[in-house]
Formats: C-alpha cells, structure tokens, sequence
C-alpha cells in the first residue's frame, strides 16, 4: 500500500541544470546521452528535457548523424 502512495520524482532538464546556453551538436558525448543502443532519440518524457532544449536537441543528433558523428542505427 505504501508503495502507491509514493510520488515520482519530476525528471529535470540537464541542460538548464548545467546553464549552458543551448545545445551543441558538436558536443557527441552529451548528446550519445539522449540516444539508444538502437540508436534512436529518447523522447521528451524519457529524457526529462524541458521543450525548447528537446528541440535543440533533435536538431543537433539530426545534424550529428548527418556529419557521421552518430549513427542512424546500429544493428
């Protein structure tokens, strides 16, 4: 019964945490971290990215995998 009662702790974006300006496509080691082994994009309620970072976001993966930083997919 106890464990229903139980909240989940709100997910904080770690771009704002961290105050950078906005997101770097650049940046692979960061942005490996919002994709999967299948090499897919974690979507917002997954990542815990506020809105407008999850758009930079998916702008820069696109942009990174296009440059062959990323990979489109892994098999």
């Amino acid at each position: 019964m106890a464990r229903r009662d139980r909240r989940r702790r709100r997910k904080v974006c770690a771009f704002c945490v961290d105050h950078l300006p906005g997101v770097d496509y650049k940046d692979v080691v960061r942005l490996r971290r919002f994709i999967n082994e299948r090499g897919k994009m974690l979507p917002r309620r997954v990542s815990g990215n506020c809105a407008g970072h999850q758009r930079q976001l998916t702008n820069a993966i696109k942009r990174a995998r296009v440059l062959a930083m990323l990979p489109f997919q892994t098999e």
